[in-house]
């Protein structure tokens, strides 16, 4: 447990209303988050509930609602819509996961109210959850392209020294950005080449296997660099920024982005990108989905089965086995000889193309056969009125 929950701190988000006020909506978001600590949730998951709710609740006072109790499923139903119909300075919408999450908390933040009798009834007890998109990781690396990314960082200075450990460590062990972030001195064993992730996601540790060479890089990184930023008293992180204290979230989503986009792949991503492209990587390897869903700390493993669809290796072997047009067939010789056979093979390129034959081809349907397969002209040859449909005659031209 860090410093910061074990005194029920976190960093506060601006809260329209009036704070004085008892029952309004900065009394009553400060009181739901700390109910959230009580119950072990995490500082950055009660600091993303509060800011969740601080847009809440600014909206609904533009619209003269000051308090939770004056709030009525219509408003909600209102607020949702006008999510959807947001868009950021950029012009783009919000996506489909941020509102989803704003939507989630607000029911969760009036259940919580209705239970502790602050409200008469909950007006979000009927509001419908928004229906996430299920989409696949948009980039992923091959393991060519994360070696020209891991040899993006200047080794030749400190700072780069610490990259390339932070780059290895991410891609070996495929943790989050803030699971790297709290990595400890003491959590890592070179001798068995193991990492201890202390309280990931869903506050849970996991033992997971380190490849060797990123151990190596980190044994040279916290014999070389790191003594040059540790200060007194040393929080024990392995990764330090220049000040000292534990590198941060925002610096290392920027310095990922940094090394993809300097390696020239014409792919974006950041963090999160060398963890897409481990899971993936062990799948294509013949990994069973199950240790990729230990590896990454998925509780569930449907979250992990999103990286059998972006390695689609074995489902492109099977394709190619049974479908018959997946590949294209080589022509078989006249004879069928052998012989024949060895001289195909030294003829893959011309072998490979398949002509058909021009006996082979349907012609093209003349006018007159045109009319005849038509069921109207049918019909018409049963009534003796055919003749009103024949086609004239062009004249040939002179030669």
């Amino acid at each position: 447990m860090s410093d910061k929950e074990s005194r029920g701190e976190w960093r506060h988000a601006a809260i329209p209303g009036d704070a004085t006020d008892p029952r309004g909506f900065p009394v009553a978001i400060l009181d739901y988050c700390t109910s959230l600590l009580a119950r072990h949730y995490s500082v950055r998951s009660v600091e993303s509930h509060e800011r969740h709710l601080a847009v809440l609740a600014g909206w609904l006072l533009e619209r003269g609602v000051s308090r939770p109790s004056q709030v009525t499923r219509p408003m909600l139903q209102r607020y949702q819509r006008w999510l959807f119909w947001y868009r950021k300075r950029d012009g783009r919408p919000l996506s489909v996961g941020m509102q989803a999450d704003r939507i989630d908390v607000a029911r969760s933040f009036f259940r919580y109210l209705a239970r502790e009798n602050r409200i008469l009834y909950n007006p979000a007890s009927d509001l419908d959850r928004i229906r996430r998109n299920k989409q696949l990781p948009r980039f992923v690396l091959t393991p060519s392209e994360v070696e020209r990314v891991l040899a993006q960082p200047d080794l030749a200075t400190p700072l780069g020294l610490r990259d390339r450990a932070i780059l290895e460590t991410f891609y070996a062990t495929g943790v989050r950005r803030f699971e790297l972030a709290k990595l400890t001195l003491d959590g890592l064993n070179a001798e068995h080449r193991t990492l201890m992730v202390r309280l990931g996601k869903g506050r849970k540790d996991r033992m997971l296997p380190i490849s060797e060479r990123a151990v190596r890089w980190i044994e040279k990184y916290v014999a070389e660099s790191r003594p040059l930023y540790a200060v007194e008293p040393d929080p024990g992180v392995i990764f330090l920024g220049v000040d000292g204290s534990p590198i941060g979230l925002h610096q290392l989503t920027k310095l990922g982005h940094q090394y993809v986009a300097a390696a020239g792949l014409g792919k974006g991503g950041s963090c999160h990108v060398f963890r897409h492209s481990m899971a993936t990587a062990m799948l294509a390897g013949g990994a069973d989905v199950r240790y990729v869903q230990e590896m990454l700390g998925h509780t569930c493993l449907a979250a992990t089965a999103v990286y059998t669809h972006v390695s689609i290796r074995q489902l492109q072997r099977v394709y190619a086995a049974t479908h018959p047009a997946a590949v294209l067939q080589r022509r078989s010789a006249a004879n069928g000889s052998d012989d024949d056979d060895d001289e195909i093979d030294q003829e893959v390129a011309a072998d490979l193309i398949v002509v058909p034959d021009a006996d082979t081809l349907p012609g093209p349907v003349s006018p007159l056969r045109f009319l005849e397969l038509t069921p109207r002209r049918r019909r018409l040859r049963r009534s003796g009125s055919d003749d009103s449909l024949r086609l004239p005659v062009q004249p040939s031209a002179a030669p």
